[in-house]
């Protein structure tokens, strides 16, 4: 997150003795930081040592079980049918993977309180798209809604309420860092004037709980496809106070802010975030384009170097027919995918659209989990025939 901001206390000068009140001792500095040195990071200040574990209990293997993995088929999965389960991470239904990213769906009935978690593989991109609640973590709290994208970067310790038992996420692990869109960041990273969203749309940590506590806190670790079961002695929630660029943050789809024009616009006008290996677009309410001859609904397009997954969230998908809340359309690499037969002469003469949708362009072809294709409708890929071929 190239803004700086900070919470609780913290010293006048770092790397130097930060007491505690009372003279009961200092407080324990932490660099948690990306990249080596080179990255963003964060000042943390501790009430014990985070290095201190008590012991390393079980090991799960989380890998993902590959169906099909080299695709050259266009696919449409029914998320919805991904099953609720009560537990955050054992909800967590992987579908597409590469060497860059995991996608997968979520439906959780019940908030993460009797364990810590952290992902050391990953960022984290949770998109809700059903529920509201609190995420808890040790650099502070966010509030989060329907809409929400929450960022949360690798090595983050926190867990997640929910307001009620109905709660639907799309949630993306990326191995690479997630960034705003280098084209909207100035040299110094602030959002430019033709940014389509701005800092002030940011939700950042408020809120920072501090616990000085001994007992037994399980804190699950994923790391290489494993989930690490370690048992700390001190509460993970210890941190007084931190600075820095490295946090979590929120923003609302609801306030990306679309870019229209006379013609068709591409589809980097709608992206949101980015990475090295994938970029994340918004498709937001709109206004169409307004040429007196345009045609709104999007060209046919050849996906030469970059496989497209679609999760629909709500409204009228103008480009396709017979989509539902939740479908996810995979358009691989290498074959032309465009409107449904219909969607481009029907769009003629529409000045608006209420659809909503988030868009995941990977650099690298996407494999399909076995999950995904429990849900595959199996048919997708004969959408694009006119009737009687």
């Amino acid at each position: 997150m190239p803004i700086y901001h900070k919470l609780g206390k913290i010293p006048r000068t770092r790397h130097t003795v930060f007491e505690k009140p009372d003279g009961k001792g200092i407080y324990y500095e932490q660099l948690f930081g990306t990249i080596g040195f080179d990255g963003m990071s964060s000042l943390l200040y501790e009430v014990n040592r985070p290095t201190m574990v008590r012991e390393i209990l079980q090991t799960d293997d989380l890998r993902p079980e590959i169906a099909v993995e080299r695709n050259m088929t266009a696919r449409l999965l029914q998320g919805f049918q991904v099953q609720p389960q009560d537990d955050f991470l054992d909800s967590r239904t992987t579908l597409l993977v590469n060497k860059d990213l995991h996608i997968g769906l979520a439906a959780p009935r019940q908030s993460l309180r009797s364990y810590f978690y952290k992902n050391a593989d990953a960022d984290e991109l949770l998109f809700i798209h059903k529920g509201s609640g609190k995420l808890r973590t040790f650099l502070g709290n966010i509030d989060f809604e329907y809409g929400d994208y929450l960022v949360i970067p690798r090595g983050m310790i926190y867990q997640i309420d929910f307001d009620t038992a109905d709660n639907r996420i799309l949630f993306t692990e990326s191995f690479h860092p997630i960034y705003t869109p280098k084209r909207y960041r100035n040299w110094f990273g602030q959002l430019l004037e033709h940014s389509p969203f701005c800092e002030r749309d940011y939700k950042l940590p408020t809120e920072l709980e501090t616990y000085d506590e001994r007992g037994d806190f399980v804190i699950k670790v994923k790391k290489q496809g494993q989930l690490h079961h370690l048992l700390y002695p001190t509460h993970p929630f210890d941190v007084v106070g931190w600075d820095g660029y490295n946090f979590p943050y929120g923003f609302s789809i609801h306030h990306f802010e679309p870019i229209t024009g006379r013609v068709h616009q591409p589809p980097p006008v709608h992206q949101t975030f980015e990475t090295k290996a994938f970029v994340v677009c918004s498709f937001c309410p709109r206004l169409y384009d307004y040429h007196p001859k345009a045609i709104p609904a999007p060209y046919n397009h050849s996906n030469i170097d970059s496989d497209e997954m679609l999760y629909y969230v709500d409204g009228d998908f103008m480009s396709r027919n017979n989509i539902e809340q939740g479908h996810i359309t995979l358009h691989p690499a290498g074959i032309p995918h465009g409107p449904a037969p219909g969607a481009y002469e029907r769009s003629i003469g529409k000045t608006v659209t209420e659809e909503l949708a988030v868009m995941i362009d990977t650099f690298s072809p996407l494999s399909l989990t076995k999950a995904a294709m429990q849900i595959d409708d199996g048919k997708y890929y004969k959408s694009w025939l006119e009737p009687g071929m």
